[in-house]
């Protein structure tokens, strides 16, 4: 996923902010434009060492090398974009940079994720990411069965959460993919603006405790089984009372968070500079599973 697009009054579909339009000409038989999209930041090779579960239906990834040395984390809810080894190879091969996306030197799409990570630390260089473990996924399968000494590439990071000096209160909203970007927010978002934050879980043995906020009320919402992702939190967020002044940040499953963004910007009127609202990954696609946005 790159960066937000939407479609217009019209049908058509908006580009998002990193791509243009490249004019060709009318004698060509090739589409009449081509997207082309900003070069991430280059791979630093990492290997594990270490995974410890986190609940158990989390489990905590560090990742150390010295070419995480430089890497600078500076927003909370921030994003790198996680690469593994392809499946059966036991070589990890970093792909290149084509235009729109990054290609393996035979042109297969290399596996691929994009996550939360916490900052870096230095002393050893290590970097930690929350993954979320389900039934199927491939990033779900590797952690879960990773061991230390196992290869990885990281790039980033990509583009945080800047905390607006003018807001007078917070609301938070995600699922489980989100607590670790809403885990960093909480400890960043000024401890006299109230926080309303919403959590959805899938099942209650997804709660972990939070970092403490002096004025934040959380609520966990509990996702029926059967209900289709996304539905407990769209009704929690309309349902909230927003107060003048709030901002809003929210992600999790793409099509609960499109929901999400008609009831604050059409239904409720709130100026789009006001919200944050990212797809984290994508229901019934578990190739897309993802943590975080990529860059």
């Amino acid at each position: 996923m790159g960066s937000p697009s939407s479609t217009d009054a019209a049908g058509s579909r908006a580009l998002p902010r990193d791509e243009m339009l490249v004019a060709m000409s009318p004698r060509e038989r090739t589409p009449t434009t081509v997207r082309a999209r900003r070069e991430p930041p280059r791979f630093r090779l990492v290997a594990v060492r270490r995974v410890v579960p986190v609940t158990p239906r989390m489990v905590r990834v560090t990742l150390t090398g010295h070419e995480l040395g430089g890497l600078t984390v500076e927003h909370p809810a921030a994003s790198v974009r996680l690469l593994l080894p392809s499946p059966g190879a036991q070589e990890l091969v970093i792909p290149s940079w084509h235009g729109n996306e990054f290609l393996l030197p035979d042109g297969r799409r290399p596996v691929l994720r994009t996550l939360t990570p916490r900052p870096v630390d230095t002393e050893p260089l290590d970097l930690d990411l929350d993954i979320v473990i389900h039934a199927d996924g491939a990033v779900s399968e590797w952690a879960a069965a990773a061991e230390p000494g196992e290869p990885a590439a990281i790039s980033g990071p990509g583009r945080g959460y800047a905390i607006d000096p003018d807001a007078h209160a917070f609301l938070l909203a995600g699922d489980e993919t989100a607590i670790p970007a809403i885990s960093q927010l909480l400890e960043t978002l000024p401890a006299a603006r109230p926080v309303q934050l919403y959590i959805e879980v899938a099942h209650p043995d997804a709660r972990l405790p939070l970092p403490a906020h002096p004025r934040a009320t959380v609520e966990w919402c509990d996702l029926p089984p059967g209900a289709t992702p996304g539905d407990v939190l769209v009704a929690a967020v309309r349902n909230a009372d927003l107060a003048p002044g709030t901002r809003v940040w929210a992600a999790g499953e793409a099509a609960a968070m499109q929901r999400i963004r008609r009831h604050l910007f059409v239904d409720g009127g709130l100026p789009r500079a006001h919200a944050t609202v990212r797809g984290y990954w994508k229901h019934g696609r578990s190739a897309d599973t993802r943590t975080t946005p990529e860059p």
